[in-house]
């Protein structure tokens, strides 16, 4: 199937041999210039009502000096942002899904972040933005008396890029520094102002009239797992296991847990009952582990076994067992000591005591006398110790054909934090294992970022930072999974709306709050990359007439010679900056 980024290209194309085709023929307006891909819409309208709305000259230069202030501490911010993360992209390449080419363009369907479902949204939240940015230009110019020769739109091809106002250059030049200043702060001060109204809106009334259903909202299940078996797939809320009510994923698992039998009723918020048939699937595994994920373990010692807690009371008298493992070619038997999968650390407890290393892998299967299955079990075991305690160790060295061993070490650690010195992996030997096959979605986290359920206790700039982060919040946010595109799809069966909003239908409130989502997130990319020092970005223009206002105050003889130097020297870090801060991860690799 073609993908969006090729049909995105194609038309590109097909639209610039269009263009230019009826350029070279004549056939396209004055008011509309093309240069390759990118088309041009001029207008001399909208100036009578700019040259009316520059009137309060007084409250406009105020606003403008506020926005310079603002502009200069984010200048700064992104001038160390993009020096870090190009440091970073050097010293630990490691690409990640925002380094993909695609996901530089703010183009819904073809950035893998911002998705068709709200394209309406996102582009409405553009427009706003490309208005207000280059209106706040136009606007400063009259202000400031710059004469202004044409605004307009830019297009890539069809494609919305931005919007601009071209003032006149003579003009520009006899307008004083602070003036200039001004003038090119002004639009991203209403970017700015613009997103900090929307996330009002959004934080306040809109995200405190949606509140997340009773029950357990499902993200997705696993592929083959028994839930999507039994059609449990994303959009689905469990509200109750075995006749058990769930209020979240941790009665859930509880439940679940606790029970041995094969198969158990699931209720979910539609009314709807499904019988879920239980068995034990390998989610995660090791390298080297000689079980794979989606194999499935249907017995131990020959015994069958459908359940993770079966599983378990199955291993917990025996470090060494036979496995009867399914997968699509057939049945085999794997036989391997269960304990937990763990790594000598080359400076810890482990490995200062014996004649190990460090790097070396141990299958730990008892502690202290104490049985060893899982992660959780040797957690359990070292947070009754205390540092300097001594033990009895018992494992595999070498994983799974490893030299079964036993030595006496103390503790180590500090305070009451008892530590062996191994870092371990979770689950049993290697691997995760799961009898239903779910994954949660954080409707609760999510809503609480935007403003609902009382704010959780975070601040204006933390849930400000949380907001912007959401739409790529799998990679950036800890324990999440999911990226947050807005209420859409079958997101929206997690949320349900009251108030004042639920009397204009759920529908409706989704909406504004997807609109104030994207027009607040936006506006803060578009204010916040325009602020990068480099040309021909606003903030490239600031930092020239800032520097030349410094270089002004200097004992020196040629003040222009050096604010060219100092202009160029920056913009060219800040574009290299950003080029190895996009490419330099897959370069490197």
């Amino acid at each position: 199937m073609v993908s969006t980024l090729w049909l995105v290209g194609g038309g590109i194309v097909l639209y610039t041999l269009v263009a230019m085709a009826l350029k070279a023929q004549g056939r396209l307006p004055e008011a509309i210039r093309v240069q390759g891909p990118i088309t041009t819409i001029h207008t001399q309208r909208g100036k009578a009502f700019l040259n009316w709305l520059a009137g309060p000259k007084r409250f406009w230069r105020a606003w403008g000096n506020l926005g310079v202030g603002i502009a200069l501490v984010v200048m700064v911010g992104s001038f160390a942002l993009v020096a870090f993360a190009a440091i970073s992209a050097v010293r630990n390449p490691t690409p990640t899904a925002l380094n993909e080419p695609q996901n530089v363009l703010a183009i819904p369907g073809v950035n893998d972040f911002l998705p068709l479902s709200v394209a309406p949204e996102i582009l409405t939240g553009l427009l706003i933005g490309l208005v207000v940015h280059e209106g706040g230009h136009g606007l400063l110019c009259r202000v400031e008396d710059i004469d202004i020769e044409s605004m307009g739109l830019a297009l890539l091809a069809f494609i919305p890029i931005g919007a601009f106002v071209e003032p006149s250059e003579a003009s520009r030049n006899r307008a004083s520094r602070g003036g200039q200043t001004r003038m090119f702060a002004a639009g991203v001060t209403n970017n700015f102002a613009v997103s900090v109204v929307a996330f009002l809106l959004l934080f306040g009334p809109v995200a405190g009239s949606i509140s997340v259903v009773a029950g357990v909202p499902i993200g997705g299940s696993l592929q083959g797992s028994p839930a999507r078996d039994a059609g449990i797939d994303r959009g689905t809320v469990i509200t109750s296991v075995d006749g058990e009510s769930v209020a979240d994923a941790d009665a859930m698992q509880a439940t679940l847990a606790e029970s041995r039998a094969d198969s158990v009723p699931v209720e979910l918020e539609s009314g709807e009952t499904v019988t879920v048939q239980r068995e034990v699937l390998v989610t995660v595994a090791v390298r080297d582990a000689p079980i794979a994920v989606n194999e499935t373990v249907t017995a131990v010692n020959g015994s069958r076994v459908s359940t993770v807690g079966g599983f378990e009371d199955a291993v917990g008298s025996r470090p060494v067992a036979d496995l009867t493992v399914r997968n699509q070619s057939g049945t085999r038997s794997v036989q391997l000591p269960i304990g937990t999968y763990s790594l000598v650390a080359p400076d810890g407890a482990l490995a200062g005591q014996t004649d190990l290393s460090g790097g070396e892998t141990v299958i730990i299967t008892a502690i202290g006398g104490n049985r060893t299955v899982d992660f959780d079990d040797l957690s359990a075991v070292l947070d009754a110790r205390q540092p300097g305690d001594t033990v009895s160790v018992t494992g595999y060295v070498g994983g799974y054909d490893g030299e079964r061993r036993t030595v006496e070490v103390d503790l180590g650690g500090s305070g009451s934090d008892a530590q062996l010195g191994v870092r371990v992996q979770r689950g049993v030997s290697g691997f995760v294992l799961d009898d239903f096959g779910v994954d949660v979605y954080p409707s609760n986290t999510f809503l609480t970022v935007l403003g609902g359920n009382g704010g959780g206790g975070l601040g204006g700039i933390e849930r400000a930072y949380l907001t912007l982060v959401l739409p790529f919040a799998s990679l950036t946010l800890p324990d999440v999974g999911y990226n947050f595109a807005g209420f859409v799809g079958p997101v929206t069966n997690f949320y349900t709306v009251s108030g004042p909003l639920g009397l204009l239908g759920a529908g409706f409130a989704f909406f504004l709050a997807n609109l104030l989502f994207w027009t607040a997130w936006i506006n803060l990319i578009i204010g916040q990359f325009n602020c990068v020092p480099a040309y021909p970005l606003d903030g490239g223009h600031i930092l020239r007439t800032t520097t030349e206002t410094v270089v002004s105050r200097l004992p020196v003889s040629n003040g222009r010679a050096l604010t060219s130097a100092v202009t160029t020297t920056v913009s060219i870090a800040m574009i290299l900056g950003l080029l190895v801060m996009v490419f330099g991860p897959r370069l490197l690799t």
